[in-house]
């Protein structure tokens, strides 16, 4: 590579970097925090979740890896002849995307979803930003019905020492009321327009070897990030990428994890601030009305799986808690990093515009329907 076409790559990378709104603002955020604690800039790496990153590494190259090789692209084709609507296709994606985070996790629910639906958006005229943002709500929703769902369940199901059984009563009678409004959301945004396939519009050539490295990589990496072995399973697969499709290396999205890594400093730092932890002590959280609307609120500012954690520190309810921090993933992105994740793999930079449009909204109606279950209905 010569000097110059390294000059031009970092060029762009930086031109990149500095149009990215959200990770301006985080590093604003890191440079206004370090200059009130300076002191703490050295403990700034011990801020970080890594085997989360490591998780994420591994997931973002590994559904690449499906996308590059074309798989995806044909799955989409295959759907497109069977889905008649624009209506059709949205309620099929949303109420795939909810099922399929009950039991793998939100995240990876769209990890496997999202690039389907680009793909599919690439062969029709359907929205896909708005179809992404669907899909991110829909993932909010339906996670939140399993103690595996996501990380916040996950982490209240084993403080609560309650069943697999009792966990998913409790919750399913908000996941219900959430999945039922945002399907008839669904319905009402998309219209019954017939799928238009574009005239160039063309199977994408199967590199069946980058297929089958990915199948094949997948379950156990998920397996060994289970078993908390994250680290070392995303060093394999990102070997076996590195020797056989250093490409799909080179595409992956590099901005999000750094996205991730200062956003676990930057709500690390705020939350450890004097303020925040006598702010919280002062909320009175052992009444339960309060500690469900400072679920909704934390989620709001630090997200909802910190906001789990930090509420358990000051409260044992955790019945209340779970449902402040679910319906907390809705409202602004930072509310949940599926949102975050969702809005990075649209590829739309302008994507939170369209997510906060109807994020809001949702927000507000599903923290009704948390209060009527929990407080109005008892």
């Amino acid at each position: 590579m010569t000097r110059l076409s390294l000059h031009h790559r970092l060029g762009k990378m930086l031109l990149s970097l500095r149009e990215d709104t959200f990770l301006m603002i985080l590093l604003a955020g890191l440079v206004v925090l370090s200059a009130l604690a300076p002191g703490r800039i050295a403990t700034y790496p011990s801020l970080v979740d890594w085997p989360t990153i490591a998780a994420l590494t591994g997931l973002l190259l590994l559904t690449k890896g499906l996308e590059v090789s074309g798989t995806l692209h044909r799955l989409g084709h295959a759907l497109i002849r069977r889905i008649l609507t624009e209506r059709q296709a949205a309620l099929c994606l949303v109420t795939a995307a909810a099922l399929l985070s009950t039991l793998l996790t939100n995240d990876v629910a769209l990890f496997i979803v999202v690039p389907l639906t680009i793909g599919m958006c690439r062969l029709t005229k359907m929205p896909s930003t708005k179809l992404v943002v669907f899909e991110a709500l829909a993932v909010n929703a339906g996670s939140a019905l399993t103690p595996i769902g996501n990380p916040q369940n996950l982490f209240l199901w084993q403080l609560s020492k309650v069943s697999f059984g009792e966990f998913v009563w409790h919750m399913l009678p908000l996941v219900t009321l959430m999945m039922a409004a945002l399907l008839v959301l669904t319905a009402c945004a998309f219209g019954s327009e017939r799928i238009q396939v574009r005239d160039d519009a063309t199977a994408a050539p199967l590199d069946h070897t980058l297929l089958g490295m990915s199948l094949t990589l997948y379950v156990p990496f998920l397996i060994a990030t289970d078993m908390h072995h994250a680290g070392a399973a995303v060093a394999a697969v990102l070997a076996v990428f590195l020797m056989l499709r250093p490409r799909v290396l080179a595409q992956l999205d590099w901005r999000l994890l750094l996205v991730f890594v200062l956003m676990f400093i930057d709500l690390r730092l705020i939350a450890g601030l004097a303020v925040v932890r006598d702010a919280m002590q002062s909320l009175g959280l052992d009444q339960p009305v309060h500690l469900y609307f400072t679920g909704i609120v934390t989620s709001q500012v630090v997200s909802n799986v910190p906001a789990a954690i930090a509420l358990a520190e000051y409260a044992n309810n955790w019945r209340v808690i779970a449902y402040g921090v679910s319906v907390g993933g809705f409202g602004f992105m930072v509310g949940s990093l599926a949102n975050l994740i969702a809005l990075r793999l649209s590829g739309d930079r302008r994507a939170w515009l369209s997510f906060h449009m109807y994020a809001i909204p949702a927000l507000l109606v599903a923290a009704a329907m948390g209060y009527a279950l929990l407080f109005s209905m008892k």
